[in-house]
């Protein structure tokens, strides 16, 4: 079964995003921020993929994104980022980053569910 780590300082998101994801047959683990996420994406080798947010608390999405994808262990492991944000420049700095793809909230679970696919494998 595939894990992804969910990264968001919203419990109702990460309800929302781990709900559509277990329904879809994945394992979820949950981070409530970037360094939780950062941390957790360290120790659990496990990992098929990462969704984040990009506004949180101590570490937002992005700065958790390019710290994560600086070290050669983790170049390979997809980060999508799910958030309310659309400004363009956000977007550019993150694929300059390595994320997968850029998906905007409020979000359509099939479709969620359906770039996890893609991404990570069923």
């Amino acid at each position: 079964m595939k894990r992804v780590l969910v990264v968001d300082d919203s419990a109702t998101v990460r309800q929302q995003v781990g709900h559509a994801l277990r329904e879809a047959g994945y394992e979820v683990a949950e981070a409530v921020d970037g360094l939780d996420g950062a941390e957790k994406i360290d120790t659990d080798r496990t990992l098929a993929m990462v969704i984040c947010d990009v506004t949180m608390p101590r570490l937002n999405g992005l700065e958790m994104l390019e710290r994560v994808k600086r070290d050669p262990a983790h170049a390979a492991l997809p980060i999508v980022m799910l958030t309310t944000e659309g400004q363009p420049a956000l977007i550019e700095r993150a694929k300059k980053a390595g994320a997968k793809a850029w998906i905007i909230k409020p979000f359509k679970a099939d479709l969620l569910v359906a770039a996890v696919k893609k991404i990570a494998g069923a």
